[in-house]
């Protein structure tokens, strides 16, 4: 059941669904609804919900931030990028 919460999370942040961003950067921090604990995941996911405005996301970001390394946060940004630059792809 969980697993089925990420996909369509997924599903709706591929159509820029900005709570669902923010969702999986929730779920990839905790570890909660078939996600890993992962912070370079849930720092790419609240990345790109707060670069869609999501407020919380960016507070969510920078408390996140400061249990992660420099390489680290340099992998999410990337990851982030990549994600926008697929979906671009995508929609074109």
């Amino acid at each position: 059941m969980a697993d089925l919460v990420l996909a369509r999370w997924l599903v709706a942040a591929a159509e820029g669904d900005t709570n669902a961003l923010f969702d999986l950067g929730v779920a990839f921090s905790t570890g909660s609804n078939g996600a890993e604990c992962d912070l370079i995941e849930a720092h790419k996911w609240f990345n790109l919900a707060a670069a869609h405005g999501h407020e919380e996301a960016a507070h969510c970001r920078a408390d996140i931030s400061e249990d992660m390394t420099a390489r680290e946060i340099a992998e999410a940004q990337r990851r982030a990028r990549q994600w926008l630059a697929e979906e671009r792809r995508r929609a074109a």
